[in-house]
């Protein structure tokens, strides 16, 4: 019987060179296999911004938890296996009506890896990385972020020594939701301070 479709689909090409890099490497016995399952399973599963998210919402429903967070952080981050791979000297920064954060690196993309994962590509590109500083607001509305003008925004420029993780404002209708539901409603994006939070629906 005739058909055109194919039967199977191959990887992309950045996902062949990535396997076939890794093929020699262990060929080679420069990598141990059980090295890399286990770097793979950690950023599939253990980094990424649930960390984050799950350290906003109870911000949000313990307020001395949320003080001591905004005071030290680290204690608590060591505390909770959320610390190096670019985890260190955090700090973190709370939005309200009048003030909303933003962060970038402009030297190059210094990011907190145990609480958000790998920076995303616009993260680190030249173009956020110089107008995000010159003209945050075009940049904010280009994520479709519109601020009222009495909002001041505040740009924090990370480094090797100073990580920031912005703690979005909690959505209206969310009285009462367990920390796993709010923790759903906080987006990478929001950390960041390039996305906010829509009312929630629950």
């Amino acid at each position: 019987m005739p058909h055109d479709h194919a039967h199977t689909l191959l990887p992309s090409d950045p996902a062949l060179r990535v396997k076939a890099l890794e093929t020699l490497l262990v060929q080679k016995g420069l990598v141990d296999p059980a090295a890399l399952d286990a770097i793979i399973e950690t950023y599939q599963h253990k980094i990424g911004p649930q960390n984050g998210a799950r350290i906003v919402a109870k911000m949000w429903v313990d307020a001395a938890f949320r003080d001591m967070m905004l005071r030290d952080p680290m204690p608590v981050l060591q505390e909770m296996d959320l610390y190096g791979r670019q985890g260190e000297h955090m700090v973190l920064l709370e939005n309200t009506k009048e003030v909303h954060n933003m962060v970038v690196c402009t030297l190059c993309s210094c990011y907190p890896w145990p609480l958000l994962g790998i920076p995303p590509g616009w993260y680190k590109s030249d173009a956020y990385r110089a107008r995000a500083v010159r003209e945050p607001r075009r940049v904010l509305a280009e994520f479709g972020v519109t601020l009222p003008a009495k909002t001041s925004v505040r740009v924090w420029d990370s480094t090797a020594e100073m990580r920031y993780l912005v703690v979005p404002q909690r959505p209206a209708g969310t009285a009462g939701w367990s920390e796993a539901d709010l923790a759903n409603l906080v987006t990478r994006d929001s950390m960041i301070g390039t996305g906010l939070l829509v009312e929630a629906q629950k």
